[in-house]
């Protein structure tokens, strides 16, 4: 019995973490320019699955950072190439999808290699389809929802929802 209401208590603290602090992130992010705030909650999903480690926040966060990097790289590259648009677009995905294994796996202490491949798709779904010159302040606001998603979705949520199961363990002691 006590199993099933510690998953219980999991799920709803959980549930309420979820429910109150990304929609803060989601109205405020507008007001500092930044338009894409979803990405937020992809890089917190990718945090999440990865087991909440915090150990790797740095790691994780390096990750998508290198991610967007690569997009607007890919964007040039394809943008600069004066070859058959599909050609251009499968070497530039063969090349730069294994560079980043590579270097990412050849660097595992420093950088999550799925948060660059993550980041890299998440950079090309805005970006993919414009022209350099007109992506702007873009990965700028990537990079900021990709930090956002991992450090105050990610381990924001994680902390409050700890907070909350250590108030609730405590009140339930008394």
């Amino acid at each position: 019995m006590e199993e099933k209401r510690m998953k219980t208590i999991h799920m709803l603290t959980l549930a309420f973490g979820i429910a109150f602090m990304p929609p803060i992130w989601a109205v405020l992010a507008p007001y500092i320019g930044v338009n894409t705030g979803a990405v937020a909650l992809i890089c917190a999903g990718l945090f999440v699955a990865n087991g909440n480690k915090r150990d790797n926040v740095m790691k994780i966060s390096l990750g998508f950072l290198l991610g967007d990097l690569w997009a607007v790289l890919a964007v040039w590259l394809m943008e600069n190439m004066s070859w058959n648009p599909d050609i251009e677009l499968y070497c530039t995905l063969f090349v730069m999808g294994g560079l980043a294994v590579i270097i990412g796996e050849t660097f595992a202490k420093y950088i999550f290699t799925p948060s660059w491949l993550c980041g890299w798709a998440i950079g090309l779904t805005i970006m993919g389809s414009m022209k350099i010159a007109d992506i702007g302040t873009l990965p700028v606001q990537i990079g900021m929802a990709m930090l956002v998603g991992v450090i105050y979705v990610g381990v924001g949520v994680d902390t409050f929802q700890r907070f909350l199961i250590k108030k609730l363990r405590k009140m339930n002691e008394q």
